[in-house]
């Protein structure tokens, strides 16, 4: 598996791929243990050499996301999980730019309970593609790749106020 990390809006973003299949975008890189690009530069060097830089199918969606947030991905993805979280993700892959829905919203149509949802967007492999984001508490943002407070959550709230979508918090 390949892996480079690249400069965003929101920060480092550590990106996966297989062959010509994304399978995971990590938020915050540094916090979950990989280390930071070194400061100005896009790849840290060890990535770079491990990697080379990340292919232009991954990173120009990207770029163009956080150019216009209207952008609809369509990336190959190859997303490890249980059926259950598979079937979360496409109702997430479902959900527009500009747009949210409740954990609650997406449990009913999927005949399941909100904090099973909410368990399915946290083991979210390939957050922002897949956009977890875009799932809301009733009553304000909820979570955000496992945080409930903190930088994470203010990725959650710069993605929302990105895309233009309405939400508490």
């Amino acid at each position: 598996m390949s892996h480079a990390l690249i400069d965003s809006p929101i920060g480092s973003i550590a990106l996966h791929w297989r062959g010509e299949v994304l399978t995971g975008v990590e938020i915050d890189p540094a916090i979950s243990g990989q280390p930071a690009p070194d400061a100005g530069s896009v790849m840290n060097r060890q990535e770079e050499e491990a990697a080379g830089p990340p292919p232009s199918w991954i990173t120009r969606p990207l770029s163009d996301y956080f150019e216009r947030a209207a952008f609809t991905f369509d990336l190959p993805l190859e997303l490890e999980g249980t059926p259950f979280q598979q079937r979360v993700w496409a109702v997430l892959r479902a959900i527009p730019a500009g747009r949210t829905r409740t954990y609650g919203e997406v449990a009913e149509e999927l005949g399941s309970a909100a904090r099973a949802v909410g368990q399915a967007c946290r083991a979210n492999p390939c957050p922002i593609v897949v956009p977890c984001h875009r799932v809301v508490g009733r009553r304000g943002l909820g979570g955000f790749a496992g945080d409930t407070s903190g930088r994470r959550i203010a990725v959650k709230r710069w993605l929302l106020d990105h895309e233009g979508a309405p939400h508490a918090g």
